[in-house]
């Protein structure tokens, strides 16, 4: 079965643009112990703080597998090599957290309020397609768990942002200050649910990655963001262009399927009232505004 994506497919399947295909040089290493105060001294909601500066143009392009230098940089949609070769180089507010299996980075170009990439560092599986990769089933079953945990530090940041904003957390914060004043003991149980922060994200890879190396993104719902700009930035996330780790591994048929369903050019259907805007996108675009102040009201 062959599960990987043809090169002409960029033309037609590609849900990035070109300014969004940037390559990226790794900076002088940061000493552990600086980028151990770095860590402390931010907070989680810096780290997925989306950075407001593009990456500095390239001096030389130089894909290697040595020990990265301050020149080393890993050209056009190999990018993301970068972070997966040498992640202690780049500051927190880029690299949220790493080890020797897997990188977690902010998405330079975020189409979401959160929006985070996991990143694999097996050499054996980063640069398959990720239909391919995931039919590994101890790879799978790593890159499942690994997105749990990330979904979960998600819905906590979406709490601590808009919990605020929420009808349901300010209903369970008066109850609690209620039996507070009253000296009861507080009992879980008893006070009202709260919101689920994780049913407010979502998570997978795309049927035609812009970028070479095994990438799933974890994002938040709302599709509030400054560089959600065309019609097939919203559909990669609002279509089955997106694949749910969950439902790997897939049949034949199903690959089939999505690869051949032209999500990227389907009507704009807005994720959260289903109103269908054809190909208005700025019309989408405004009305998403909108939902997103009434989203965090919930």
């Amino acid at each position: 079965m062959d599960t990987k994506q043809p090169r002409k497919a960029h033309v037609a399947q590609d849900a990035t643009t070109g300014e969004e295909i940037s390559s990226t040089t790794i900076p002088p290493s940061t000493p552990d112990k600086d980028r151990d105060t770095a860590q402390k001294r931010n907070a989680f909601t810096e780290l997925l703080s989306p950075s407001k500066n593009p990456p500095a143009e390239p001096t030389r392009s130089t894909l290697t597998r040595h020990e990265p230098t301050a020149l080393t940089t890993f050209a056009g949609r190999a990018g993301l090599g970068a972070y997966i070769h040498a992640p202690q180089s780049f500051p927190p507010s880029r690299v949220i957290s790493f080890d020797d299996s897997f990188v977690t980075i902010n998405d330079l170009y975020p189409k979401s309020s959160i929006h985070t990439l996991l990143l694999p560092r097996d050499p054996a599986k980063q640069l398959l397609h990720p239909f391919e990769a995931l039919q590994d089933p101890e790879f799978l079953s790593t890159i499942q768990e690994e997105v749990r945990k990330l979904r979960v530090l998600v819905a906590k940041e979406l709490q601590r942002r808009f919990g605020k904003h929420s009808a349901k957390e300010r209903s369970r914060e008066a109850a609690m200050e209620k039996a507070l004043e009253e000296g009861k003991e507080i009992n879980e149980a008893s006070l009202p649910q709260g919101r689920d922060w994780s049913k407010d994200v979502i998570s997978g890879v795309h049927i035609h990655p812009s970028m070479s190396h095994v990438h799933v993104h974890v994002l938040s719902v709302d599709r509030h963001s400054e560089c959600l700009r065309h019609r097939k930035h919203y559909n990669s996330f609002a279509t089955d262009f997106l694949v749910h780790v969950e439902e790997f591994p897939l049949s034949e048929e199903e690959i089939i399927r999505r690869k051949t369903g032209g999500w990227l050019n389907r009507d704009l259907v807005c994720w959260r009232c289903g109103r269908n805007y054809k190909n208005k996108f700025t019309a989408l675009k405004h009305h998403l505004e909108e939902e997103f102040e009434e989203w965090k009201k919930e």
